[in-house]
C-alpha cells in the first residue's frame, strides 16, 4: 500500500507525549521523515525510537519553543538534515495552574502565553518563511475547544492563548494562501493526556469532565492525530484557515 507522505518531511513540536507523540507516529506511519521536537530529552528520544522500531526515519531536536533562538534553530536543523519541510504540527503547550484570573501572577501568565502563543508564533514564523521558498506546505496549529469557549475552571491564560491561536491561524492562512501554504488549527475536547491530569486526577472532577462530552468518554491522542494527518493530506487540499473541532460533542450542547 502506498504511503501518503512518502518522501515528505514532518515537524512536530511537543512530541514527547500525548497528541504530539501520537501525531509524530502517525506521520511516520504515512511514510514521512519526522523531526521530533520537545523540551524533555529522554521522552523525545523515546518517540524517535518508537518511530525507528516501526521502520521509520526520525531525529530529535531539543527545543524550548518560547526561546527565539531555539525555535529558529529547530527549522534550520530540519532543513539541514532532510532538505525540506512539508508539514508542521505546532503542538507544544502547557495548561498552567488552575486558579482564577485575579490570583494568577504575572510570571505564571507569561509562562503560559510565551509557551502556547509566542512559542507557536515563533515556530510558525520560521516554518512559513521556509515553506514560501520551497513553494508550499501544510501547517496545523494546536488550539482547543477552549479556544472557542470559556470555562470556569480557572484557566484564563490558557483560554486566552488558545483563542489567540485560532485568530493567528486565520490571519496567516489568508496571508499565505497564494504562496501554496495551507494553515489550519485543530480544537480538541478533553483528551486522555498528562496535560489534563490536573483536572482529572480528582475522581469527581473526572466524572464531571467525561459527562460534559455527549459521547460519554474523553478523546484519545490518536483520534486527534488522525485529524492532523487529514488536514496535511491532499484530501484536505481545499481547506485552509479552518479550525477543526474534535470534541465528542462537547461544543454542540
Amino acid at each position: 500500500m502506498t504511503k501518503r507522505f512518502e518522501g515528505k518531511v514532518a515537524l512536530v513540536t511537543g512530541a514527547s507525549s500525548g497528541i504530539g507523540q501520537a501525531s509524530a507516529l502517525a506521520f511516520a506511519r504515512e511514510g514521512a521523515r519526522v523531526v521530533v521536537a520537545a523540551r524533555r530529552i529522554q521522552q523525545g528520544e523515546e518517540t524517535v525510537q518508537m518511530i525507528r522500531r516501526n521502520g521509520g526515519d526520525a531525529i530529535f531536536v531539543k527545543t524550548d519553543v518560547s526561546n527565539p533562538a531555539e525555535a529558529e534553530s529547530l527549522i534550520r536543523a530540519t532543513v539541514e538534515t532532510y532538505g525540506r519541510l512539508d508539514f508542521a504540527l505546532n503542538n507544544a503547550g502547557t495548561p498552567g495552574p488552575l486558579v482564577p484570573a485575579a490570583d494568577l501572577d504575572e510570571q505564571e501568565w507569561d509562562f503560559i502565553i510565551n509557551t502556547n502563543l509566542k512559542g507557536l508564533w515563533l515556530c510558525l514564523k520560521h516554518e512559513i518563511a521556509f515553506m514560501v521558498k520551497q513553494g508550499g506546505g501544510s501547517i496545523v496549529n494546536m488550539s482547543s475547544v477552549l479556544g472557542l469557549y470559556g470555562t470556569s475552571l480557572g484557566a484564563s491564560a490558557y483560554v486566552a492563548s488558545k483563542h489567540a491561536i485560532i485568530g493567528l491561524t486565520k490571519a496567516t492562512a489568508l496571508e499565505y494562501a497564494k504562496h501554496g501554504l495551507r494553515i489550519n488549527a485543530v480544537c480538541p475536547g478533553f483528551v486522555e493526556t498528562a496535560l489534563i491530569d490536573v483536572v482529572t486526577s480528582n475522581p469527581v472532577a473526572k466524572e464531571l469532565t467525561i459527562a460534559a462530552h455527549p459521547v460519554g468518554r474523553l478523546g484519545t491522542p490518536e483520534e486527534i492525530a488522525e485529524a492532523v494527518i487529514w488536514l496535511c493530506s491532499d484530501a484536505a487540499s481545499f481547506v485552509t484557515g479552518h479550525s477543526m473541532v474534535i470534541d465528542g460533542g462537547y461544543s454542540a450542547q
